[in-house]
């Protein structure tokens, strides 16, 4: 849980500085949402990505502490991003997801629901962080491994599902041919 956890805030926070201009697209996106005032949006987004650094520093830490404090940290901003998705797709808010950087595609209710399962997971990893267990080498090899590849194919199940769409990805609905 760690890890996959981990690789969502990791790879979310990288996306909304890693180049020229992609911080700004956050802060519009945050505006686009429409779920904070105007001025709000720049400070706000600047919160969010502490926040979602600080995910990634506690959950880097060993101890059980740094674990439980990252997996309530994301469990709270995770439950805080499903919660504003989903009044943005209520009033009809068709802002991009800018949740893991570059991406163009509007925000849908799906978005929310995949917060709330990222949610449960961050339960999950806080109810697991505070149990003390013998740690098996080739069970921690795996669990990173899969943690890290789940994380990953989190953040691009935008593109994933954008190859599988009809139309070739484009985000409006196709239209039957017309007959002559």
């Amino acid at each position: 849980m760690r890890c996959l956890i981990g690789a969502v805030f990791l790879i979310s926070f990288l996306g909304k500085i890693s180049g020229p201009g992609k911080f700004d697209s956050f802060v519009e996106s945050v505006h686009g949402m429409r779920t904070v005032p105007s001025r709000a949006a720049r400070p706000v987004a600047r919160v969010v990505l502490a926040a979602e650094g600080s995910v990634c520093l506690l959950l880097a830490v060993p101890a059980t502490a740094g674990a439980l404090a990252g997996f309530t940290l994301s469990a709270g901003l995770l439950m805080s991003f499903a919660v504003a998705i989903a009044l943005s797709v209520r009033r009809g808010v068709r802002a991009p997801c800018r949740c893991f950087g570059a991406s163009a595609v509007p925000l849908r209710l799906w978005h929310a629901v995949r917060n709330l399962l990222l949610t449960a997971c961050a339960a999950g990893g806080a109810v697991a962080a505070t149990g003390s267990g013998q740690v098996h080498v080739g069970g921690a090899v795996l669990a990173v491994f899969g943690g890290l590849l789940l994380g990953g194919l989190v953040t691009v199940l935008d593109d994933l599902f954008a190859l599988f769409r009809p139309g070739g990805g484009s985000d409006r609905p196709v239209r039957p041919p017309q007959a002559a």
